[in-house]
């Protein structure tokens, strides 16, 4: 048993104990504020790397029947339920995702009453204009209207206030023990909401699903996600949801740091050209659909590759077509030059190169649309924008898995209550955010959708933890 003597009460018992400092916790205290509850936010990391992976955002997808000053037309429930059981394949739970969507109408004019503004979408951004409303300030100034407003509101926000303890009885919070300084301190609280994020950042816990593959991946936001809370959740009775291997993975430039590299990491170059691995050769249909709803499976393509590194090559014509990354592509004046310096075998990289050439059936190209420019007689086909490379210079960037976030999480009902495995809805104890996540998210992304399940989740279980509390 952990040793207990070191522990000081807090003065406080709250109303509402939030566990996260990201959007999903954000939007939770502030409810629960609104709705008249004392409320304490519990954030790992320190006032300047506050937010989680909420820092590296710049737009949430929400439904809405006719066009704004940021969104340049309608974008229903049905479409948005469509695009949703498209990239998940099915896997989701229907009654929690279609309350997601409709709830997310209301939330766009919600989170600006809470100081987030929002600005038209720009260029180069996967055409999103219609469907994703972008933060003015990206990520970082969204969080910040947030933390303003929740302190003027007077929740009390707490920074390297790790959790690292949580008090529980059959189900119901009692308190939860945080690591803050060289002291731990007992916070009790009425209700928990747990919105601390998953696991992406215990490169060990990623292991234990994927096996050694996983230390070669990239964390593409926060160090802090570890599954602490999760994990004590889990080992307290709480059900879980999903699978461990399923996850928000990205291919985002080999040259970014292990942790935080975030949005400027992620290439979305990868319509414009083909994608080869370590042997030079092409695995996959890089025109499958339309990038929004595709970026997201490269992660895990480029995981299944060998050494878990992939190539993205395109040539002249495509070189302005996109947001580049941090760092600057590779740039060669043949592909041969070109496979040098990469370290691949040249033959076979022109070779591969000449037959995708070879198999182009020229169209009409528009990057923004399901184009008619395809391949045929070539395996892996490419169903859309298929442009022959042939003109120079040629580019390259090389990519491994980013992970954003996990899909393991705790099981929800439509209260973001956590359900227990031994049956029915724990007492006091509700969840936001990536940890819940999993419920909505059985494989597969869409752009945005994060920031949506967060928002959304956000607001229901600070409001359903603010009425438990005053019962």
């Amino acid at each position: 048993m952990t040793d207990q003597s070191d522990i000081v009460d807090h003065p406080v018992t709250y109303d509402v104990v939030v566990a996260g400092g990201g959007n999903a916790a954000l939007c939770a205290a502030i409810a629960a504020r609104r709705a008249g509850a004392s409320v304490i936010v519990l954030e790992a990391a320190s006032k300047f790397y506050r937010g989680g992976n909420t820092r590296h955002t710049r737009n949430m997808r929400c439904a809405h029947d006719a066009a704004t000053a940021t969104l340049s037309g309608p974008y229903t429930e049905d479409e948005f339920w469509d695009d949703l059981l498209r990239v998940t394949e099915g896997q989701t739970n229907e009654q929690l995702a279609r309350l997601m969507i409709r709830e997310s109408k209301d939330m766009l004019d919600w989170i600006v009453e809470q100081g987030v503004r929002f600005q038209p979408s720009l260029g180069g951004t996967l055409s999103l204009g219609r469907t994703n409303s972008f933060f003015l300030g990206g990520g970082r100034a969204m969080l910040n209207a947030l933390y303003l407003t929740a302190e003027l509101l007077g929740v009390d926000v707490r920074y390297e206030a790790e959790v690292v303890g949580l008090e529980m009885d059959d189900g119901r919070f009692r308190a939860a023990i945080v690591q803050h300084g060289n002291g731990r301190m007992r916070i009790g609280g009425k209700a928990l909401v747990a919105a601390a994020g998953g696991f992406e950042s215990n490169i060990d816990k990623l292991v234990e699903g994927w096996g050694e593959i996983a230390r070669n991946f990239l964390i593409r936001g926060t160090p802090n996600n570890r599954g602490t809370v999760l994990d004590m959740l889990l080992g307290a009775g709480v059900d879980s949801i999903g699978d461990p291997t399923q996850c928000h993975a990205v291919a985002i430039d080999a040259r970014a740091p292990k942790y935080d590299g975030g949005i400027i990491t992620r290439l979305d170059c990868v319509v414009f050209g083909i994608v080869v691995n370590n042997n030079a050769e092409r695995f996959y249909d890089e025109g499958e659909d339309v990038w929004p709803k595709r970026y997201a499976i490269w992660g895990r393509l480029v995981a299944t590759q060998p050494n878990q590194i992939a190539y993205i090559i395109f040539d002249a014509k495509s070189a302005n077509l996109f947001m580049p990354s941090l760092y600057p592509a590779i740039e060669a004046a043949s592909i041969t030059e070109l496979a040098g310096k990469l370290d691949l075998d040249p033959d076979k990289l022109t070779t591969t190169v000449a037959q995708f050439n070879a198999s182009v059936r020229a169209g009409s190209f528009n990057p923004d649309i399901l184009d008619d420019c395809r391949t045929e007689n070539l395996a892996p086909p490419k169903s859309h924008w298929a442009r022959r490379l042939d003109s120079a210079p040629f580019y390259a960037y090389p990519v491994r898995p980013g992970i954003t976030f996990t899909y393991l999480g705790v099981r929800v009902d439509q209260a973001a209550r956590m359900m227990m495995k031994a049956g029915g809805p724990a007492d006091n104890m509700y969840a936001a955010g990536e940890i819940m996540a999993g419920n909505v998210l059985g494989r597969g992304y869409a752009a945005g959708i994060g920031m949506t399940i967060g928002s959304v989740f956000g607001r229901i279980a600070g409001r359903g933890a603010a009425t438990h509390a005053a019962q």
